[in-house]
């Protein structure tokens, strides 16, 4: 084999944002596109040469391909070992589990998380660090300022690895390791949660599930851990095969993209408990019987009931939620008398926390929870924390256990609005709009409420004291109710503005009606101030949840 050195020019706009680099899959086609931007890893993180480097994905179209050059970079860079998942297939929550347990120097995760996948959809890659989260932002901006003046990346000539067979092979100097994707994550699972109780709950014959996979990464996890390991009847996964286009459908596991899943818990004899995991798999929807949770009271119920779950029966040591999340999770941490965090949008943020042992769970309001077991938000784990919390509660249902924790704690009120693909100029003029009006917003009053403050949401870390500002435009008014504008970094085409609504609600005999009637005057005051329908054109939202 050859050690080359191939000459190649910068491209513009490969600063990763809050997970990784993200574009459309043509773009990554290009010629020296994908090998750019990983040498650029590479060549800041020095550690990595003489090192163990993870590298897997969620499957979907131009993975096979991606992964067989960056096999060949790693060795042609110097990474003593290689683990990458058979067939190239890892869940995002599994490469954060194998960092860790085999003292890797970092991974490379290749995934556009929830965003379409095929020929003509999305494709992505993230560094993660030697935490086995997603590189922190003094790395990510290292990576961009290198591919700025990037002149050549190293490769080796070679045949591709065989990576459907499990076992070692040496490419170059490195070794590399062909393993199981589901086994050390599936151990790690099993050491937190109380499988001999959910094998239980699993096999009773009142008890029924149902676990949508959406062609993606956690189509193999669910079936070996759900199914082979705890017993649920099998077909208990459905959409289980990871296909590179997603079976055609968008992985986003939501009331919207998991639409056949949210019709079979809505429909007639429905089972009592469903649930969702995305692209990646780091992403989660929790469903009962014609019943929604939302992430940001499944984070809160997740640590009202962290006590009778084996992992974490010593006890919460903190939560972190970010800043869109709602405050539901702050009411639990004030009764067990744990600090909560507040953060800005990306995991990358918990990390810091977690590695200094300040949380134990975190969550975000966009589908994702997660603990310090591993450094990324975790779909399945989210999944096995509610069968575990209704193997203790054998005869609640989704929506008793809820409604229980809302009679305890009050109901934050919360919904996220979304519209998608929206003009990126005109969707930056709206919040550029807000910006100028931040300094006169407060003392306005509108209809009941009156604002107390506007601001820009800046966060100084507390372990490290580094800063990030720029994360989403707060409204807070005098009942404690806020709105929150944000333009999410995640999608490839135009902008997805994002509006956060909430109100809490302490009434119990108000508990029940629907969320989007509760906030109805919240939702026409935060459309009329930012002048909503005439920067969007649109009449609606895309997406709400």
């Amino acid at each position: 084999m050859t050690l080359r050195l191939i000459p190649t020019h910068p491209f513009s706009g490969q600063r990763p944002g809050t997970s990784g680099l993200r574009k459309k899959v043509a773009v990554f086609q290009q010629p020296h596109y994908l090998e750019n931007f990983v040498q650029a890893v590479f060549d800041v993180q020095p550690k990595l040469a003489g090192g163990t480097l993870v590298v897997g994905g969620d499957g979907r179209y131009y993975n096979p391909t991606a992964i067989q050059t960056i096999l060949r970079m790693a060795a042609a860079n110097g990474v003593k070992r290689l683990l990458v998942g058979q067939h190239g297939i890892l869940s995002t929550p599994a490469v954060s589990c194998l960092i860790r347990k085999h003292s890797a120097a970092g991974g490379l995760v290749l995934s556009a998380s929830h965003n379409p996948g095929g020929p003509d959809g999305d494709f992505g890659i993230k560094f993660n660090t030697d935490n086995g989260g997603p590189a922190p932002e003094k790395v990510t901006e290292a990576v961009y300022v290198r591919t700025k003046t990037i002149e050549a990346y190293r490769i080796l000539d070679g045949i591709d690895v065989d990576l459907g067979i499990i076992g070692g092979s040496i490419l170059g100097t490195m070794a590399v390791e062909v393993i199981d994707p589901v086994a050390d994550y599936a151990e790690l699972m099993e050491s937190l949660f109380d499988f001999e109780a959910i094998s239980q709950l699993m096999q009773d014959g009142t008890f029924r599930m149902c676990f949508d996979a959406m062609h993606a990464v956690t189509g193999p996890y669910a079936r070996a851990i759900l199914e082979n390991r705890l017993g649920a009847p099998r077909g208990t996964v459905i959409n289980g095969i990871p296909k590179p286009d997603f079976g055609g459908a968008h992985p986003d596991p939501n009331l919207a993209h998991a639409q056949e899943l949210v019709s079979i818990l809505n429909g007639h004899d429905a089972p009592a408990f469903g649930a969702a995991s995305d692209g990646d798999g780091d992403r989660n929807m929790i469903l009962g019987q014609r019943f929604f949770v939302t992430p940001s009271d499944s984070l809160a119920l997740i640590a009202a009931h962290a006590h009778s779950v084996p992992g974490y029966r010593n006890g919460l040591a903190g939560i972190a939620r970010s800043m869109p999340t709602s405050g539901a999770a702050d009411r639990v941490a004030a009764q067990l008398g744990i600090p909560c965090f507040e953060t800005p949008t990306g995991w990358k943020f918990f990390g810091n926390l977690m590695d200094a042992g300040k949380v134990t769970l975190c969550g975000e309001e966009s589908f994702g929870t997660g603990s310090s077991h591993v450094r990324e938000k975790d779909g399945l784990w989210a999944v096995l924390f509610w069968l575990n919390i209704l193997a203790t509660q054998r005869n609640q249902s989704v929506a008793n256990i809820v409604a229980q924790h809302w009679q305890q704690f009050g109901r934050n009120v919360y919904s996220r609005h979304d519209y998608e693909g929206v003009d990126s100029n005109a969707a930056q003029d709206l919040m550029a709009n807000l910006h100028r009006a931040l300094q006169t917003l407060p003392g306005q009053q509108y209809g009941e409420r009156r604002i107390l403050c506007a601001d820009d949401f800046s966060y100084t870390d507390p372990v490290d004291g580094s800063t990030s500002s720029g994360g989403g435009i707060r409204l807070i008014f005098d009942d404690s109710s806020r709105i929150v504008y944000r333009l999410s970094g995640t999608g490839t085409e135009g902008a997805t503005l994002r509006l956060y609504l909430e109100s809490y609600e302490p009434d119990p005999t108000r508990h029940t009606a629907d969320a989007q009637f509760l906030l109805a005057p919240l939702i026409q005051i935060s459309e009329t101030i930012a002048d909503v329908r005439r920067y969007t054109g649109r009449d609606q939202p895309d997406v709400i949840t």
